[in-house]
């Protein structure tokens, strides 16, 4: 089947009320019993998911895609853990085996393609887990066959991308998760409501510490042919086609800006998302931003910065540093004091913060029992996650802006109702730039 005929048969069956779907016009109603889950993307980070998705009573895994059968991910062949379409269906399977769960199938069905997936009519949502490439394209697809859907950060590779899918989520009604699982995580909830509840006093900046990028290549930089059981078209998929190699392809892809935004993308969702969300600006944003210091590596296998720093200015008189050089994790600074966090760590400048019968206040975000968890209970109460779409596009368009100021070698002004660069043409038109290749679109 042509693939505009299959997107058209496809999108007209998720609309229906069918068992296993739920949706009735726009609205969606809550599973009654076990929540059916697809997953796209098989690699470290979609085993990761699997985890996380078999650990939960509520869930059944029945399909899962890739276009890679068999993999080692950047080690060498035959070494350490697989991955792929095959290691993740023996590996789902033993599972359920070994857990002899009543009422769920032997195994996952699978698939290489993932509007396969995205079509199936007992699917209630879709969870993606591939390179940041494929994210607005299995997303959308998803969504208008009616699913529910948790995307792995950054939710979109391209800012024009988020937007369509934020919008794509309040048509649908649909329940939508942001793999930013910090947000899950109790530390950063901690350092969260002492900002939201006064303890730092005024805010006056923050400091976002991100890991450096590649500065030379991550593995073998000779040009393979495609092994037989991997489509590695398909992979490039909407992206340009570079010729394949170790240092460009599994783990290491996000150094190109054809399939990711290296390591500056990678991790603002994570950082940056969390100051946001403590200075509740994720809905808006900055107003000014600045892209300084920058530094690229010699190598021209990747092009995005392995040293970067992205300045800036946010109403109230806040500002931020979003940088490698920057002490990795979140700094918020206040008039009364600052709070300091990152996986598994929180410091602060007032130790009574942290004893045992401290109440930081009225204003705490609500705690999240687990950030997979959250996405199943808010697919039957059909409330927002703790991760929105919106949320997490906002998150990282700082980091979209910072290509942009870079590449013009000057600051810009951004309008965050909006979402437009203030009197400049050119920025605009490098920001919302979408070039798909022949024969794949977002529709």
């Amino acid at each position: 089947m042509k693939r505009r005929n299959f997107l058209g048969s496809s999108l007209g069956f998720g609309c229906s009320f069918l068992a296993g779907s739920f949706r009735s016009g726009s609205a969606k109603a809550a599973p009654s019993e076990r929540i059916r889950l697809g997953i796209i993307g098989l690699g470290s980070r979609g085993f990761n998911l699997i985890d996380d998705f078999l650990r939960e009573p509520s869930a059944e895994i029945v399909a899962i895609c890739d276009v890679d059968r068999f993999h080692y991910r950047d080690r060498p062949w035959g070494k350490g853990k697989t991955f792929g379409r095959e290691p993740a269906r023996k590996y789902i399977t033993e599972h359920v085996a070994r857990k002899k769960k009543s009422g769920i199938h032997s195994g996952p069905d699978v698939y290489k393609d993932y509007r396969d997936v995205c079509g199936r009519r007992d699917i209630d949502a879709v969870v993606i887990a591939t390179p940041d490439h494929w994210h607005a394209l299995c997303t959308l697809q998803a969504l208008k066959n009616g699913k529910d859907v948790y995307c792995e950060k950054p939710v979109t590779h391209l800012f024009r991308e988020g937007q369509q899918v934020y919008r794509e989520v309040k048509k649908q009604k649909a329940v939508f998760q942001t793999g930013s699982q910090q947000r899950s995580m109790r530390e950063f909830q901690m350092a969260v409501n002492l900002v939201r509840n006064g303890h730092l006093g005024k805010i006056r900046k923050f400091e976002v510490g991100l890991p450096p990028g590649y500065e030379k290549p991550m593995g073998s930089t000779a040009i393979e042919t495609p092994r037989k059981d991997l489509d590695y078209n398909f992979w490039c998929g909407p992206s340009e086609v570079l010729p394949l190699m170790q240092a460009r392809f599994h783990r290491w892809w996000r150094g190109h800006r054809a399939y990711g935004g290296g390591v500056l993308m990678d991790w603002i969702g994570h950082h940056n998302d969390i100051a946001h969300w403590a200075l509740e600006v994720d809905l808006s944003g900055p107003t000014s931003i600045n892209a300084v210091n920058w530094i690229y590596p010699e190598t021209k296998i990747y092009n995005t910065p392995f040293q970067y720093e992205i300045r800036t200015e946010y109403p109230g008189g806040i500002t931020g540093s979003i940088s490698s050089r920057n002490r990795q994790g979140l700094k918020i600074i206040g008039e009364d004091g600052w709070v300091y966090v990152r996986r598994g760590r929180i410091d602060a400048s007032q130790p009574q913060w942290f004893k045992k019968d401290f109440k930081t206040g009225s204003r705490d975000v609500p705690p999240s029992p687990s950030h997979a968890r959250n996405f199943l209970e808010c697919i039957k109460s059909r409330q927002s996650c703790i991760a929105p779409a919106e949320n997490a596009h906002r998150s990282i368009t700082p980091g979209h802006l910072g290509y942009v100021s870079w590449q013009l070698g000057r600051a810009l002004e951004w309008d965050p109702v909006k979402e437009v660069v203030v009197g400049d043409a050119q920025a605009n038109q490098i920001l919302n730039k979408v070039e798909y290749r022949e024969g794949w679109d977002a529709s």
